[in-house]
């Protein structure tokens, strides 16, 4: 399994590391919403998508707004998983874009 650092995680990012910013090892993200009840829908399709992975997220949510933090946790590390699974929320979150 990959590891990410600070200097790596762009590239593994790829067109998605403007979303995300590394921070106290993990890869971190804020999404805003124009409704609490947008935002908690984007929620129940990522809490799907990260089932399916068997990879969770640790999130916040106040309002329209869903902070989202990714590590692996047994590994200690931000890994391929986390990677894989910021793409899916970055993707989801872009067509949540484009519908409203």
């Amino acid at each position: 399994m990959t590891h990410y650092s600070k200097e790596t995680i762009a590239s593994a990012l790829g067109e998605h590391a403007t979303m995300w910013r590394w921070e106290a090892n993990s890869i971190k993200a804020e999404f805003a919403f124009v409704d609490f009840k947008t935002a908690f829908d984007f929620m129940k399709v990522v809490a799907e998508a990260a089932e399916k992975m068997n990879h969770h997220p640790d999130w916040h949510n106040s309002y329209n707004r869903i902070r989202i933090s990714l590590r692996t946790h047994d590994q200690n590390a931000v890994t391929d998983l986390d990677v894989g699974l910021s793409n899916v929320i970055s993707r989801l979150y872009k067509s949540y874009k484009k519908a409203l």
